[in-house]
């Protein structure tokens, strides 16, 4: 009986399943480690954070649009961070199966956490987008890296 093998197929296998992964501009390690403080914003600012975490649809980055404008993408496991006036803040996913929007109303002072994550679909994938508490929110930003962002 002629035994096949599966090591090597698993190391192979790993192996492309990193090389297909989605890639976008990332910010310097100064600029990621400074959003990793998690640093109050000053009372008259506020604080968001929109993250993607894990390996579903890891081929894929996901568009992202902020304040019905400012855009970036998210691929697994990355982040970026706004602070500004407070306001409510529009954020919108898109995917090939569809997209996500949502509002979040980031008041003085407070820090927000935002999730994007990718759902697959019959043609590709959507996407989706949920307010997640901070401590959540928290523990994903610092298992990910800065991406550029708005």
């Amino acid at each position: 009986m002629t035994r096949f093998p599966i090591r090597p197929l698993l190391a192979l296998a790993t192996l492309l399943a990193l090389a297909g992964c989605a890639t976008v501009p990332m910010e310097s390690p100064q600029e990621d480690a400074k959003g990793k403080q998690f640093n109050p914003p000053a009372p008259d600012r506020g604080s968001l954070y929109i993250f993607r975490r894990g390996f579903m649809g890891a081929t894929v980055a996901i568009p992202v649009t902020i304040a019905g404008g400012m855009q970036t993408q998210l691929a697994q496991n990355t982040w970026v961070w706004l602070e500004g006036a407070p306001a409510t803040i529009d954020i919108k996913c898109t995917g090939s199966d569809g997209g996500a929007d949502m509002a979040v109303n980031v008041g003085p002072g407070e820090m927000r956490f935002v999730e994007v994550a990718f759902r697959p679909g019959l043609m590709g994938g959507r996407c989706a987008v949920t307010e997640v508490p901070a401590a959540e929110g928290r523990a994903a930003v610092l298992a990910g890296q800065r991406a550029v962002g708005p």
